[in-house]
C-alpha cells in the first residue's frame, strides 16, 4: 500500500494544541503558552507498547495497567492560530520551527505502522494527496524519514525525565489517578492537562526562573486574547492560573532552585 502527501502551506494545521518535545518547549518558551498533556493509552492499542517505552505505566484502581503518554504542549483553543502563523499563512519561524511541525503529518508518538490515518486531510485542509504528490508512506513504513527519526530520537532521549516526572505526579498529587482513569474510560480516549510549571520545577539543569519569566507575558497575552470570548473561558482560566504559577516560579531563582 502506498500513500501520497504534500504540504501546500495552507496553514490549516497551525491551529490549536501542538505537542512539543521537551527541548522545543524550553526553546520556544517565549512564544507558546505551555502545558503538559498526559494521555492514557489502553492495552491493545497499536501504540500501547511504544507509549510504555516513551512514557509511564500507571496502575488503575481496578488493577488494570495503562500506558501514559507525557507531552509538553503549546496549549491553544482549536480555532486559535499558532502565534507564529504569519498573515500570508506561512510560518514566521520556519527555519527554527519545532520538530513536531517538521514531522507533520507523521507523529513519532505513534507506531510507524499506525501512521496511515494521519495522511487523510481534515475537513478544510488543502493537503495534496493527489497522484501528483510524492509517495511518503509505503507498506507501513515512512519513505523520507529524517524528521520522523529526529522526533523519535528526541522522544527517546526525554523519556527518563518525563517518566520520572509523571511517576511523581501520580504518586503525590491527589486526583491524578482518578482523572487518568476517567480519561482512559472515554470511548475515544481523553487527556489530563496540567501546568508546565509542574514539570519545570523538576528540571534541575534548566534556569527555571528564566523560562518562567519568558512564559509570564506569553500567558498574559493569550489570556487577554481569549478573555472576551465566553467559548474560551476554560482556556482563559488555565492561562491565568498558569501565569500566576510561573510568576511565583520566576521570583524563586535560577538553576536548581
Amino acid at each position: 500500500m502506498e500513500r501520497r502527501f504534500a504540504c501546500t502551506a495552507c496553514g490549516k494545521c497551525c491551529y490549536g494544541l501542538l505537542p512539543l518535545t521537551l527541548d522545543d518547549a524550553l526553546a520556544h518558551a517565549g512564544r507558546f503558552p505551555l502545558g503538559v498533556m498526559l494521555t492514557p493509552v489502553r492495552p491493545g492499542h497499536k501504540s500501547f507498547d511504544l507509549t510504555l517505552r516513551l512514557g509511564s505505566a500507571v496502575r488503575l484502581p481496578n488493577r488494570r495497567q495503562i500506558a501514559v503518554r507525557i507531552s509538553p504542549v503549546s496549549y491553544l483553543p482549536p480555532t486559535l492560530a499558532c502565534p507564529e502563523l504569519a498573515a500570508d499563512g506561512l510560518c514566521a519561524i520556519h527555519r527554527d520551527k519545532p520538530v513536531r511541525c517538521r514531522t507533520m503529518p507523521f507523529f513519532a508518538a505513534r507506531d510507524e505502522r499506525d501512521q496511515s490515518a494521519l495522511l487523510i486531510p481534515r475537513s478544510g485542509w488543502a493537503c495534496d494527496v493527489s497522484a501528483a504528490a510524492p509517495v511518503v508512506y509505503r507498506d507501513g513504513a515512512i519513505v523520507a524519514r529524517d524528521d520522523f527519526e529526529t522526533e523519535a530520537r528526541a522522544m527517546r532521549d526525554q523519556a527518563p525525565i518525563l517518566r520520572a516526572y509523571a511517576d511523581t505526579l501520580v504518586a503525590t498529587v491527589p486526583g491524578v489517578v482518578e482523572k487518568l482513569t476517567a480519561a482512559a474510560a472515554k470511548p475515544v480516549g481523553g487527556e489530563l492537562l496540567v501546568g508546565f510549571s509542574t514539570l519545570l520545577r523538576r528540571l534541575d539543569t534548566v534556569d527555571r526562573a528564566e523560562i518562567a519569566a519568558l512564559q509570564v507575558p506569553v500567558l498574559a497575552d493569550v489570556a487577554a486574547r481569549t478573555g472576551s470570548d465566553p467559548g474560551f473561558a476554560a482556556f482563559t482560566g488555565q492561562y491565568r492560573t498558569w501565569e500566576q504559577e510561573m510568576a511565583r516560579l520566576a521570583r524563586r531563582g535560577g538553576i536548581g532552585t
